[in-house]
């Protein structure tokens, strides 16, 4: 690998030479513009205005515009009288816990290769002390006219810089979070925690940049003089109606995609808070669905139509026993009218042999009242 920068490691007093390399590289695809009438090439001339011809690299310079547009030319030799210490140095600075770093600062990445044979005990030792501490390296250095910070770490068998952004040049996430206040439920977190185990883990090997092939065979077409194939349309996500039901959708898709069988549907419950919210918040169309369970238990109710019937004709047969007891009412009615009759013609008889006896009483009670008397 092609060095991009010689230098040394500034550890203390030990000093280790080295050389800068790229350790990553750009498959991207670039285009060249080109006159869509001819196809002919647009190139780009270094003209200076003032004489308005083309002028060669070697008759340019550089120069700083200042804020009322005068340009305040800067030499080489202006620079390199410049107290530097990073010029030609990777200062380390500190050591931290990786964790300390933060992802948003990470910049381009290098590796740091050994300078010679008298590099490699040195190397060594930096890079064994790295693995031990299980800390990282601070450092400053200088690339491209400008100084910049930098973090070194151990890959493999060799040491690594990534460069970093001065934390002035990281911005605050200011006006990025939603205003609105959102309470999310501990259902809708199950459902996106199993998304999340769902999905699980992935060997970064297997991915790879979909879109550049798809270049490369526009490409590989135009240039075999055929018809480039048309992509398949993407499907339409659509508009999310519940945020439960889009989980739950993409659960049994992620199972799907994996060969997995799709488990069962969320809990009854979590579908119908969710269909209750979806239908009382504003704008959103209210989703009601039969949860699996309730229609589990609608069997035995079809069931119970057989019930009905029977107790239907238990109703009928009620008119015909009441018809019954109907006629058994008139015929105690007129058993006991005729008893009534029967002792109203005997009472009748009593009484008109009762009467001699009734008019002897009265004499008995006068005799009766003599004697007192």
């Amino acid at each position: 690998m092609r060095s991009i920068w010689n230098g040394a490691i500034s550890f203390g007093l030990v000093s280790i030479p080295i050389k800068l390399v790229n350790a990553t590289e750009s498959h991207s695809i670039s285009f060249r513009q080109i006159h869509t009438e001819d196809g002919g090439r647009i190139r780009y001339r270094k003209v200076c205005e003032l004489e308005e011809r083309e002028v060669s690299s070697a008759e340019i310079g550089k120069g700083y515009e200042d804020a009322d547009g005068t340009i305040i030319p800067i030499t080489d030799e202006d620079l390199s009288h410049l107290p530097l210490p990073t010029a030609k140095t990777i200062e380390i600075v500190a050591f931290v816990p990786a964790e300390r770093i933060d992802p948003l600062q990470m910049d381009a990445a290098y590796y740091l290769q050994a300078g010679g044979a008298p590099a490699a005990k040195p190397y060594t030792l930096l890079r064994e002390a790295l693995k031990r501490s299980h800390k990282v390296a601070i450092a400053k250095y200088a690339l491209r006219g400008r100084e910049r910070l930098g973090m070194l770490r151990v890959v493999g068998d060799a040491i690594a810089m990534h460069g970093l952004l001065w934390p002035d040049e990281v911005r605050a996430p200011e006006g990025v979070a939603p205003d609105t206040s959102v309470t999310v439920r501990d259902k809708e977190l199950d459902l996106a925690d199993a998304l999340m185990d769902t999905l699980g883990e992935v060997d970064l090997d297997d991915l790879h940049d979909e879109y550049r092939e798809a270049v490369e065979e526009v490409v590989a077409a135009k240039a075999a003089g055929e018809t480039p194939r048309e992509a398949p349309s993407a499907p339409s996500s659509g508009k999310v109606l519940d945020l439960m039901a889009a989980l739950e959708k993409s659960v049994r898709a992620a199972k799907e995609s994996r060969g997995e069988e799709p488990g069962p549907a969320a809990d009854s419950d979590t579908d119908s808070e969710a269909d209750s919210e979806s239908g009382s918040a504003s704008g959103r169309a209210k989703v009601s669905r039969l949860p699996q369970r309730k229609s589990a238990r609608s069997a035995p109710k079809q069931t119970g139509g057989k019930k009905s019937t029977s107790t239907a004709k238990k109703t009928t047969a009620a008119p015909r026993k009441s018809t019954q007891a109907a006629k058994k009412s008139t015929a105690a009615k007129s058993t006991t009218s005729a008893k009534s009759t029967t002792k109203k013609t005997a009472a009748k008889k009593t009484t008109a042999t009762a009467t001699p006896t009734a008019k002897k009483t009265p004499a008995k009670k006068t005799a009766a009242r003599k004697r007192t008397a």
